[in-house]
């Protein structure tokens, strides 16, 4: 048959031969099926993926189709919708613009009528102003008729007539124009003086100065007395030397654990008492210890004045200040007068002067500057013979200051005549500035003894706990006994009180009373 294969027919050989033979053509057999079937699997795999890959195509197709008809529909309804709004925006417009119109030409047939009413208004405006004319020139006939007809009765012309009649007037109003003229400057030189006394008492009431006491020694304590004969050294060697090197009288006596040191120079007064403090810190005292110890406290004392008057400068809001000024300024602060430390006193005035410009409308930095610098004289009249203000105008005008500053320091005790608003200015902020209470030593016990006396006055009324007088003397305040006096009678108390201050007690300005009544409620839990 021809579908089924035969051995081939060979020559008959051995039977291994046979067998190799039968083997090798089964292998054959074998192999040539395994082929047929893995092409066939081959061919199977290929059909099975070209039938997937066309069935995903397939798919991917359809997607596409939807995707481009969601499409197609969104950008139709988007177009609609586009539509829709521009038509309706269309006719918001057109709407809008007929109103416009409508309004328009209301407002042109509003304007017309308005310019028909204007014409018709100038028009009898025109002829209103035709009769008015012609009422003047009457009028002004009759006038001339009258005229002539007195001049004719009075036997004299018009302007004789008028100069008559103003001589008349002017002699029964000289006596009254006279009259409010006096009126007038009494009131404004009331009106002045009671504004000037605001602006001293508002002045004096913001600004408090400190006092110091004048003195020509300073008390220099002692860790121990064992120093004390350190200090005098071998034969008075140290104490002679400290003299020498600083000027200053050493005074070493039974008082325990100090030394004085006299001296008229404040300064010098200083440079010493930092030479000991340093030789006691240091330990080591001789003579040559001492020279070198004292040149450096002078240098210290140098820089601190310096500091001094920059600071003092800093505070008025001075700048470019000449150094020696600034130098002599700081010297102020170890110089007293009256009791009242000088740079003190200084910047008091410099800022009541600046309080006092602020108000009158004056310059308010020249007027501190006047002040801070008012009693530089001070600083070398210990050395200079003169007038404190007179060396002190002096200093600063050899030191580039403005004249005005210079005039007025010249001018502020009246050793030259006062001719600027500055110098004014300055004389009443130094008034101010020294006549408070408690501001120099020299009113002290007598403005104690006035605080006494008030606050004497308050506590002798029955019901009355303590009394205060506070603010150097221009407030009163008193506290009662709630138990014994009520509102109503603490309303008549601060009456009384203010009476009797007013009769009995001395006093400049006015005096606040103010009587406080406090209730108080205390239980303790146990």
């Amino acid at each position: 048959m021809a579908g089924h294969l035969t051995p081939p027919t060979t020559p008959r050989t051995s039977p291994i031969t046979d067998i190799l033979a039968y083997v090798a053509f089964g292998l054959g057999v074998v192999i040539a099926v395994s082929g047929l079937l893995y092409a066939r699997h081959l061919r199977d795999q290929v059909s099975a993926s070209r039938e997937l890959e066309m069935g995903r195509l397939h798919e991917e197709r359809g997607a596409a189709e939807q995707e481009r008809a969601s499409i197609v529909l969104a950008a139709r309804e988007e177009a609609h919708r586009l539509r829709s709004e521009s038509e309706a925006e269309v006719r918001e417009r057109r709407a809008e613009v007929a109103r416009l119109e409508q309004r328009l030409a209301q407002r042109e047939e509003g304007l017309e009528k308005r310019n028909r009413d204007v014409e018709q208004g100038e028009q009898r405006l025109t002829r209103r102003e035709e009769e008015l004319e012609q009422t003047r020139l009457q009028i002004e006939d009759e006038r001339a008729g009258v005229g002539r007809e007195l001049e004719r009765v009075a036997g004299m012309s018009q302007d004789e007539a008028r100069a008559e009649l103003l001589r008349g007037v002017e002699a029964e109003l000289d006596h009254e124009v006279a009259e409010r003229i006096r009126a007038s400057e009494k009131r404004v030189r009331e009106e002045a003086e009671e504004r000037s006394r605001e602006i001293l008492i508002t002045t004096m009431q913001r600004h408090a100065s400190e006092q110091t006491g004048e003195a020509a020694v300073t008390v220099l304590h002692l860790p121990t007395d064992d120093l004390k004969g350190r200090i005098i050294g071998r034969e008075g060697r140290n104490i002679r030397a400290l003299e020498a090197a600083t000027g200053i009288d050493v005074i070493v006596d039974e008082t325990p654990e100090a030394v004085v040191l006299s001296g008229f120079d404040p300064v010098r007064r200083e440079v010493a008492k930092v030479a000991l403090e340093r030789l006691f810190a240091d330990g080591r005292i001789h003579p040559a210890r001492i020279e070198e110890v004292v040149a450096k406290s002078r240098a210290e004392i140098a820089d601190r004045l310096r500091e001094e008057g920059e600071a003092a400068c800093q505070e008025v809001g001075l700048t470019g200040v000449h150094p020696e000024l600034v130098k002599l300024l700081g010297t102020l602060r170890y110089r007293s007068a009256y009791g009242a430390n000088v740079l003190v006193h200084s910047k008091d005035t410099a800022a009541v002067a600046g309080m006092i410009a602020a108000e009158i409308g004056y310059d308010v930095q020249e007027a501190r500057e006047i002040g801070l610098f008012h009693d530089i004289g001070h600083a070398v009249e210990q050395h200079v013979e003169g007038s404190h203000a007179i060396i002190g105008g002096e200093i600063l005008a050899r030191l580039g200051r403005p004249a005005a500053v210079v005039h007025a320091v010249r001018a502020h005790h009246y050793d030259e005549e006062p001719r600027t608003i500055g110098a004014f200015v300055l004389m009443t902020a130094d008034a101010i500035t020294a006549s408070r209470r408690g501001a120099r030593r020299e009113t002290l016990a007598s403005s104690i003894k006035r605080l006494e006396r008030l606050e004497q006055i308050a506590d002798e009324l029955p019901g009355v706990e303590r009394s205060f007088a506070i603010q150097a003397g221009k407030e009163l305040r008193v506290m009662v006994k709630p138990q014994e006096v009520d509102d109503d009678r603490a309303q008549i108390m601060a009456r009384e009180i203010a009476k009797r201050l007013h009769a009995e007690a001395s006093y400049a300005g006015r005096i606040k009373v103010v009587v406080l009544r406090e209730t108080r409620s205390i239980e303790y839990a146990k």
